[in-house]
């Protein structure tokens, strides 16, 4: 993929992630990318940086706005794996149409199997509808996945495994 093709490399402003504006332009022009299975980078940090200008917000809604832009307007309905913080964090970063086309938060944790996810409109001061909690081996694909990989001693690894799902296809990884 050709650097001028997307655009070229440009820092806008302060607080702009300008590498993952590009790395999504690539992406966007049918740029590929490959899976590295080690290190080609070490990347240090000094003070004076300008990722530190960056509010974890601004990168959030980005990775959001593609998320549904590339995958979730092509997907009739689709389940969140994971029911704990960051997959709540994620249905109630949606846009409207795509929070209707959730059809269930699936978990492991016993405590939260069987119960409901019913999430607070601040703006507006009301709950809004339950949406079911299950059991990942209950739900339907396809997936957004919230989970942070290798924090589960390949626990979550095996179960997504188990499930002989097709990554971009029955799942995508959003952690």
């Amino acid at each position: 993929m050709s650097l001028c093709r997307v655009g070229g490399f440009f820092e806008s402003k302060h607080g702009t992630p300008e590498d993952l504006v590009f790395f999504n332009k690539h992406l966007d022009f049918g740029g590929k990318i490959y899976r590295v299975d080690e290190c080609l980078l070490i990347y240090t940090f000094h003070s004076n940086q300008a990722t530190l200008s960056v509010h974890e917000d601004t990168i959030w809604n980005l990775r959001v706005e593609r998320l549904e832009r590339v995958v979730l307007n092509n997907w009739p309905t689709f389940t969140i794996w994971n029911a704990g913080k960051q997959g709540r964090k994620l249905y109630n970063s949606l846009s409207q149409e795509n929070k209707n086309k959730v059809v269930a938060l699936c978990d492991v944790d016993r405590n939260k199997i069987g119960r409901k996810y019913v999430p607070f409109d601040a703006v507006e001061r009301k709950c809004g509808p339950g949406i079911d909690i299950i059991h990942f081996r209950d739900a339907v694909a396809p997936f957004v996945i919230c989970i942070k990989i290798d924090l589960t001693e390949g626990v979550f690894e095996n179960n997504l495994k188990a499930l002989n799902l097709r990554e971009g296809i029955d799942y995508i990884m959003f952690s």
